[in-house]
């Protein structure tokens, strides 16, 4: 597999081959090769920007960013992302990283479907967010280069991604569906499972055991 996608340098570090070998064990296909795209789209769309994201702690956030749809990180039911941010800085905190560097990284992953913050944080994170919202989505999609975006998606393809992708959500998310409230995530098990019904703050205000 080549070292520079797109023109996009892959970091030659060793956290960076642990991190794949882990993302191909920990998921299949499908995650992995998303995965590498969002960081991939992530860092295109930072250099655009002029956003100087450290390579390798963007990688290691692309790479753990969806961990949590396939491997819950505790016993707590919890937002897949928080799950996903807590595999990450675990990881760099097992491998020597500093306690910021683990939190940078645990915000771009916690961070990375929440809209309108990311973009206003530091360089990793806009860039993460923004590298899924090119590959869920299609967000920016029409200001890259062609070319740039076939090489990516020729070196990591996409496949059936729309229609597996929301699967591996709904696999990952129908036996939490608490932890859906008020994130998109609640759209996903609104669409795809009949039993599910979203809570709104309306009724969480409404409901409140307050007198009025």
């Amino acid at each position: 597999m080549s070292d520079i996608i797109a023109g996009v340098e892959i970091p030659r570090t060793a956290a960076v081959t642990e991190a794949t070998d882990v993302l191909r064990e920990m998921t299949g296909p499908l995650l992995f090769h998303h995965s590498r795209r969002v960081f991939l789209f992530g860092s295109l769309h930072a250099r655009h920007l002029g956003l100087e994201p450290d390579p390798e702690l963007l990688y290691i956030a692309a790479m753990f960013h969806d961990t949590g749809l396939v491997t819950p990180f505790s016993g707590t039911e919890q937002r897949f992302e928080i799950d996903g941010a807590d595999h990450a800085r675990g990881f760099l905190l097992g491998r020597g990283f500093s306690q910021s560097a683990a939190d940078l990284v645990w915000a771009a992953v916690a961070l990375h479907t929440t809209p309108g913050i990311p973009g206003r944080m530091g360089p990793e994170t806009a860039a993460t967010h923004y590298g899924v919202l090119t590959d869920a989505v299609g967000w920016g999609l029409d200001g890259m280069d062609g070319d740039a975006v076939e090489e990516i998606t020729v070196t990591h393809p996409r496949g059936e991604f729309k229609k597996e992708f929301l699967e591996a959500f709904v696999e990952g998310l129908k036996n939490r569906p608490d932890t859906t409230y008020g994130t998109v995530n609640s759209d996903v098990l609104e669409h795809f499972v009949p039993s599910f019904r979203r809570t709104s703050m309306v009724e969480r205000i409404t409901g409140a055991p307050w007198p009025s």
